[in-house]
């Protein structure tokens, strides 16, 4: 289907002799916020190492916009990786950089926007992310949540068709963790912006996510994927039933 931006074809990922995950076969749609779930150890960031160019798959493949990733030229790469934007886990802000000059690098680097249409651009992409007065910052100086959307604020600098995130709400308070949650979904509902998250966190997953994959530590498979509130009210098996029920606030949500 031409609405797919990811597809992946009997995808294995793992290191050397260590197998993580084995043919993953999935697809994400454009507008998703598909949200790749399950224990510890069972692969997660992995996967998003193989689906961001930053690791090759043991067998199989995925294509990115309609193109088989891993046999396109290394130039052709560089211009599909320029339709995605990447938050990590820890923001990964530039420490002696300032917020305007952390979400200036990829304009500066892979534009050739002027100086003023740059500053103005960087401006837009902090207001977004409800960080307009804060471009002469640098990380020290602000919170872990700030932190976090200033590295949102990055990863959209090149108005990417994909971003996506590696345990978005790790370290995160509850009330900045909802916070990030309702940016995203106001990401995807104003910009059309496709998501791709890695996360265990239920109240993220049930709150974001319209699809989902569940990869199972023990088999080392794909053995759930749709919904994750359709999951819950028809768990394709044992572990991903008790995955989807921890915690008795995530079940009255549901009811």
């Amino acid at each position: 289907m031409m609405n797919n931006v990811i597809l992946t074809k009997n995808l294995s990922v793992g290191y050397g002799s260590k197998v993580l995950l084995k043919n993953a076969d999935f697809a994400v749609k454009q507008k998703d916020i598909f949200v790749i779930m399950g224990g510890s150890g069972c692969g997660k960031s992995s996967l998003l190492k193989v689906l961001t160019g930053l690791m090759l798959p043991l067998e199989g493949s995925f294509d990115l916009f309609g193109v088989d990733f891993n046999r396109a030229s290394y130039e052709r790469q560089l211009e599909l990786r320029q339709k995605t934007g990447i938050l990590y886990q820890s923001g990964a802000l530039f420490s002696s950089m300032t917020l305007a000059e952390n979400v200036a690098m990829p304009l500066t680097q892979y534009s050739n926007y002027s100086k003023q249409t740059i500053d103005d651009l960087v401006h837009l992409k902090l207001s977004l992310v409800g960080l307009s007065g804060y471009e002469d910052y640098y990380p020290s100086e602000i919170s872990g949540g700030m932190k976090k959307r200033a590295g949102l604020a990055r990863a959209l600098a090149l108005d990417p068709q994909i971003v996506y995130f590696d345990e978005p709400s790790a370290g995160l308070d509850p009330v900045s963790s909802a916070r990030l949650d309702e940016l995203m979904l106001e990401i995807n509902a104003n910009l059309g912006t496709t998501l791709v998250v890695v996360t265990h966190e239920l109240q993220s997953i049930f709150t974001i996510a319209n699809n989902s994959i569940y990869l199972d530590a023990t088999t080392k498979t794909i053995t759930g994927l749709g919904n994750p509130h359709v999951l819950l009210k028809n768990p394709p098996n044992e572990r991903i039933a008790q995955f989807l029920t921890r915690g008795k606030e995530h079940e009255k949500r549901t009811e």
